[in-house]
């Protein structure tokens, strides 16, 4: 086992190159939130998706599409309103009077990476939509199913302080999201720097294309093979659990949760602790990984009671005091 943790620690020195390139161009048009950048690689190296929380103005579109101007490959940006139909996200059928036959016009959910914009602003109807985009890569039109396109990652952003005219994320869509961002206000000296080179008429925002499709694909296998000790998958199995029966651990906050995490937790806790290790350039995985992206798996997961509220105590709050309390291996 020592042997293959060195060969996957020569692969992942090798690799992290391209990600560094990758980082390298959005650092062009981004200044701070390294957060979020690294976030949005993690996304992009576990297949999944990532939805965006901030206040208007922190750069969440511009990220995402940076990001997207760095790879080659199909993006879309789609601006959800209370008035869009499911149509004009998925696509529909388009009957030919000559003909008498129906043909399929595909929406502009085909492509590879989706930046659903302002997504709490859709109905219901879209949002179920989207829901099986995201869950089974593919979309049903009249009678047909469309496979998406490989790779497919949906990258939304919400307003957190703006509620007029919004909907509500049915959990089930919210558990979709692999991570759950919370986008923050720069540093004064960050602040500076956006305002010399961003307060012109005309900034400049080029970026170039340094990664293809086929790259990501080979990136996405490594973070599979990052190694991860038993004793680390405990560490996490034992996170999760907490959530469910937090008395088991010693926790007292058994009155604050109402529901806890779901296996998909666990899983996509574990993969994407491997793409953080990853992107830290080592082949194997420590607890402190786990930690750094632990808040943004469990933030969305862990659902609180009304008396958690009524105390002004958030997820986030509860799953600070798990990872506060739980022995670290």
């Amino acid at each position: 086992m020592v042997i293959d943790v060195k060969q996957i620690g020569e692969r992942v020195e090798k690799e992290n190159a391209v990600l560094q390139r990758v980082r390298s161009e959005i650092e062009k048009n981004i200044v701070g939130q390294q957060y979020m950048i690294e976030r949005l690689l993690i996304g992009l190296l576990c297949n999944n998706h990532v939805l965006i929380e901030g206040v208007p103005g922190l750069a969440k579109t511009l990220a995402v599409t940076t990001l997207s101007r760095t790879i080659k490959a199909s993006f879309r940006r789609i601006q959800f309103t209370p008035d869009l139909l499911p149509a004009d996200l998925i696509g529909t059928l388009i009957y030919n009077p000559r003909s008498g036959e129906f043909s399929t016009k595909k929406g502009p959910v085909f492509a590879n990476i989706i930046l659903a914009d302002e997504i709490n602003r859709a109905p219901a109807k879209v949002q179920s939509a989207l829901l099986e985009a995201m869950q089974e890569r593919q979309v049903t039109i009249g009678e047909e199913s469309h496979a998406l396109d490989d790779p497919f990652m949906v990258l939304a952003t919400q307003n957190p302080i703006e509620q007029e005219g919004t909907y509500p994320l049915p959990e089930a869509q919210v558990d979709r999201f692999m991570l759950k961002l919370k986008v923050t206000y720069p540093r004064k000296d960050e602040e500076k720097k956006i305002l010399q080179k961003m307060a012109t008429s005309s900034p400049k925002l080029d970026v170039d294309t340094v990664i293809e499709p086929e790259d990501i694909i080979r990136l996405r296998h490594l973070t599979d093979e990052i190694y991860m000790d038993e004793k680390v998958e405990d560490y996490i199995i034992n996170i999760v659990q907490s959530t469910r029966t937090p008395q088991e651990y010693g926790l007292d906050v058994a009155g604050l949760i109402q529901y806890g995490a779901s296996p998909r937790a666990t899983i996509f806790l574990a993969m994407a602790s491997r793409a953080h290790a990853l992107l830290q350039g080592r082949g194997y995985v420590t607890p402190q990984d786990v930690k750094s992206v632990g808040m943004d798996v469990l933030r969305h997961r862990v659902i609180v009671t009304y008396e958690a509220e009524a105390e002004e105590k958030t997820s986030e709050d509860v799953v600070t005091a798990i990872f506060n309390n739980i022995a670290v291996p």
